[in-house]
């Protein structure tokens, strides 16, 4: 169906509605048995025909050629009505046709234009207030709604985690930018509701409630039985989630504003009041198909559309005006008409506002980094006192790192599979739980889509989530909320939204042949592609503590989002060239001794070749670094540290202090870190010699065949005799 038509039958369907004989109604119930007073509803009314128009415009701005988002709300303007029954400081996060509910939300928060919010996005333009053109979203800090540009549910996961938050930072007594019994609003589509994502958001807070955890969560499911082109089955979302244990289910016809006004009342009341989750259900229609290029007719029979457009949201809320005697027929064309008129205003200006222009504007508040206030942040933090005699190993280093910083940051928390009563499967977080308590250092569900989901919800709340994944591999089921939630959130934002994160991660391999590939992952070429993520990899335990430290400071000051990789094999290492030599342990640095991101660790001075590597690989070269002193090739190894940003100035200084570079790279051959190393030396202008040693292009097998595809000593060793014996480069 087109504007023109949707238009058309609009004013037809108006013009046949007939006023009661009696004089206009007061401002009661429009509706008797309803709460929906008529104030109320012509309130609501202006915000549907707004959501209206502001689908028609964005399609009038396409066809002028500066229009780039058309996916419509119309349908669904009944959402208006869930707007209307929360408060302004409820935490929103919207499907992308609640168009209706974010004007209805600007309505009630003074200087807020939703018109102009809309439609700035559509057009791209770079005064676009929450975005500032880098995408169309609903979105804004006065409204405390939370931009995210979810078509599959992504969004759910961090609703159950901004529940949550709530809840925890006021039984911790922290505040965060929610009020204290504030609820959290997230609504989706019924095809959403089939995605894994959703499937497992709303498994978490069903669990939350089965363990007597508050979680204050409206989940709003807007239901037009369709897809793109696929279907979804009649009755299928009330057969799935209208009994589910622990999650209270509401539903009414979302085209009857008043049905919906009350479903959206008695929901949002219950969430308020029982601080436990409700499924709202909206049987809606969609208008205008899917989107702008989308040609419904193409699997949509003209009865399927006709019913649809039967069912409009706007004519069945003037007939509740009309019928009620609050409003004639011509009343509310005149209505319909001043707000078109003004909503095409409004679009015309936008067609000369102003795009990004460059990439510089584009990254701007991508990922802020202020390097010297993170330095003092964590220069000049208190610590709890420890012992320097006593040496310590990886392991130990992030366990009293972890419970410094939970003793200076009463925001922060620890969680994960495993992490509470066990300590983790490789004690790295022992005796934390015992020590303060399982309000901030928690055991979650086994899935790594609500351990990164709570963290999300707890960072843009306010508080500091250090969330772990057990293994590296485990992380791929989830890696999408890194990528298009945590991310991407100050990027849509313009930094009024931010999600500080440390996520800790065992990864890696020699395991000597334990696990096979799910313990023994050896790929983040999945991180490294994330724009502005922050990827540490410490092999030392001195360096696992300081760089643990800045990473908590980086999230703390600029809302950095760091995945921080553990050397599960490095754990407990002690020694490094024999047994009791106890070279691989390290004295419990001060935070003085603060290590910046991006910044690489020389070891050794050797003047022949110049080893690059990371992690396990610092090991391997070390090793390899003392037999080839013995026959006379100095060597000097560089520890990268951190994977992204890569330390680039490091690492050309130290290439050309030899002349000939070895990269150790313990990730795969194809995609690995070594291809980033070498291309930043080549684009640096480095002209000397390169070669590279890394894993092979495969998953790491179980037993001693780990050892075929993982980088030995002895590659290493062979790798640096060869660039050894070859001249200078030409």
């Amino acid at each position: 169906m087109s504007p023109d038509d949707a238009e058309q039958r609009f004013a037809s369907a108006v013009l046949s509605l007939q006023s009661p004989d009696e004089a206009a109604a007061s401002d009661g119930a429009v509706r008797a048995s309803s709460a929906l007073t008529v104030a109320t509803c012509r309130e609501l009314f202006d915000a549907q025909l707004t959501s209206r128009h502001l689908d028609y415009a964005a399609r009038w701005m396409q066809e002028q050629g500066r229009g780039y988002y058309t996916i419509s709300s119309a349908g669904h303007e009944g959402n208006a009505a869930v707007a209307a029954v929360l408060r302004p400081t409820d935490p929103a996060l919207l499907h992308y046709r609640s168009g209706a509910f974010y004007v209805q939300r600007a309505s009630q928060v003074t200087g807020v234009d939703a018109v102009r919010d809309v439609l700035s996005g559509v057009a791209a333009a770079t005064d676009e207030p929450i975005a500032g053109g880098r995408h169309k979203v609903f979105g804004r800090a006065e409204l405390a709604v939370i931009p995210q540009t979810s078509t599959i549910a992504s969004h759910l996961p961090r609703a159950v985690g901004v529940a949550f938050a709530i809840d925890r930072a006021k039984r911790l007594g922290i505040e965060t930018r929610w009020p204290v019994d504030a609820i959290t609003v997230a609504s989706v589509g019924d095809a959403s509701m089939n995605h894994s994502t959703g499937a497992g958001a709303i498994n978490s807070a069903c669990l939350a409630v089965y363990q007597g955890l508050p979680m204050p969560l409206l989940l709003v499911c807007e239901d037009n039985g369709i897809g793109i082109s696929v279907r979804t089955p009649t009755g299928w979302v009330r057969a799935a989630y209208g009994d589910r244990p622990g999650l209270r289910y509401f539903a009414a016809d979302g085209c009857d504003l008043a049905a919906t006004y009350d479903a959206a009342l008695a929901a949002a009341d219950w969430v308020r009041t029982q601080r436990k989750p409700a499924l709202l259900h909206l049987a809606t229609v969609r208008l205008l198909g899917h989107a702008g290029s989308d040609v419904e007719s193409g699997y949509r029979t003209p009865a399927e559309i006709a019913a649809d457009a039967d069912r409009d949201p706007l004519v069945t809320t003037a007939r509740l005006l009309v019928e009620s005697g609050a409003m004639t027929s011509d009343q509310v064309l005149e209505r319909y008409r001043d707000i078109r008129a003004r909503v095409f205003d409004v679009a015309a200006e936008a067609l000369r506002s102003r795009p990004l222009e460059s990439a510089t504007q584009v990254v701007a508040p991508l990922a802020p980094r202020h390097p010297e206030q993170v330095a003092e942040a964590v220069c000049s933090s208190p610590y709890e006192h420890h012992d320097g005699a006593d040496r310590v190993t990886v392991a130990q280093a992030i366990n009293r790192t972890l419970g410094d910083l939970l003793e200076q940051h009463p925001e922060m928390l620890v969680f994960g599979e495993d992490i509470g009563r066990k300590g983790g499967v490789y004690g790295v977080t022992r005796g934390l739980q015992r020590r303060f308590g399982a309000m901030r250092v928690f055991d979650t569900p086994l899935d790594e889509q609500t351990i990164l989901g709570l963290a999300l919800g707890a960072g843009v709340s306010g508080l500091l989530p250090v969330p772990e994944i057990q293994y590296l591999a485990y992380l791929h089921n989830a890696e999408d909320q890194l990528r298009g939630e945590a991310a991407t959130e100050q990027f849509f934002s313009q930094g009024q939204f931010r999600n500080p994160i440390v996520l800790r991660v065992a990864a890696y391999g020699y395991q000597r042949g334990f696990g096979g590939h799910f313990h023994n992952d050896n790929s983040v070429a999945v991180l490294r592609d994330i724009p502005g993520l922050v990827v540490a990899s410490p092999a030392l335990p001195d360096d696992a503590a300081s760089m643990l430290r800045t990473c908590v400071e980086a999230s703390r000051v600029d809302g950095s989002v760091c995945v921080f990789l553990e050397p599960i094999a490095l754990y407990h290492e002690r020694d490094l060239h024999e047994d009791g030599d106890g070279l691989w342990l390290a004295d419990y640095p001060e935070p003085a001794a603060h290590v910046a991101v991006g910044s690489a660790r020389v070891h050794g001075s050797g003047i022949d070749v110049t080893v690059v590597t990371f992690g396990n690989g610092l090991r391997l070269s070390l090793q390899a670094a003392m037999a080839l002193e013995r026959d006379g090739i100095g060597v000097r190894v560089l520890d990268l540290r951190w994977l992204a940003p890569l330390p680039v100035d490091d690492l050309l200084r130290e290439a050309r202090a030899t002349g000939r570079v070895l990269v150790v790279d313990e990730t795969r051959h194809t995609g690995g870190v070594g291809e980033g190393v070498v291309t930043a030396l080549v684009e640096a202008g480095y002209d000397g010699r390169i070669a590279r040693v890394a894993g092979t292009d495969s998953f790491v097998p179980l037993g001693e065949a780990a050892n075929l595809v993982l980088v030995q000593r002895s590659e290493v060793e062979s790798a640096v005799r060869r660039l050894a014996a070859q001249g200078p480069s030409s």
